[in-house]
């Protein structure tokens, strides 16, 4: 598993190179594909949302013929329960997606929390240094907008390390560029963004 393109407005690729593993999600991706090795067939995958776990969780499915069910924390725990068994009966792996793993995600009934326990689970970790440079490459490449490295390499230190942060930071910089016709530049990402809130202010000093 190489890479993964993240759930936003614009059309996903439905491939498998569109989920970018670097060190903060390469763990939960290596849980996914080694799903034999689970202890029990059924495993939690957490992590933000717009973090890339649907696309993931499609591509484990897709891969290990398993059942996934998304915003688990939303579902009825009957329903999960009835589900987990299910898993086991016919060792068929069932993973979970949620915001956050038990007892973050609280749990009422005990049985069901006792099996939510017995699981693996795979975290999406905020994005690192690797990933944020990734996925401005990726998201300003499917907007068709011409991020020069100049501007990655001054971007990317600056924004707030989570993947909504990145994904705001494109959309803010596509809309300036769609809107005033400019270049995409340092000078205009450190205007638009510090007006958006997505950046500090610059101060004085501060080079072009």
């Amino acid at each position: 598993m190489s890479q993964i393109a993240l759930p936003l407005g614009w059309p996903p690729r439905p491939r498998e190179d569109a989920f970018i593993v670097t060190p903060c999600n390469a763990r939960a991706a290596h849980l996914l594909d080694h799903w034999g090795a689970w202890p029990v067939m059924t495993a939690l995958l957490v992590g933000p949302r717009k973090s890339g776990r649907s696309l993931l969780a499609r591509i484990f499915a897709a891969k290990s013929g398993g059942a996934v069910i998304d915003d688990a924390e939303r579902a009825p725990e009957e329903h999960l329960f009835h589900a987990w068994n299910q898993a086991q009966a016919v060792r068929r792996p069932l993973l979970l997606v949620a915001d956050l793993a038990p007892p973050a995600w609280p749990v009422a009934l005990p049985d069901l929390r006792s099996r939510l326990g017995a699981g693996v689970v795979a975290a999406i970790e905020p994005p690192d240094d690797a990933l944020v440079r990734a996925l401005l490459v990726e998201l300003f490449g499917r907007r068709g907008l011409d991020a020069r490295p100049e501007l990655i390499d001054w971007l990317a230190p600056r924004l707030e390390r989570s993947h909504l942060a990145v994904i705001r930071a494109v959309d803010a910089l596509d809309q300036e560029v769609l809107e005033t016709r400019k270049r995409l530049s340092v000078p205009l990402a450190r205007t638009t963004l510090a007006a958006a809130g997505l950046i500090a202010p610059p101060a004085r000093s501060e080079d072009a």
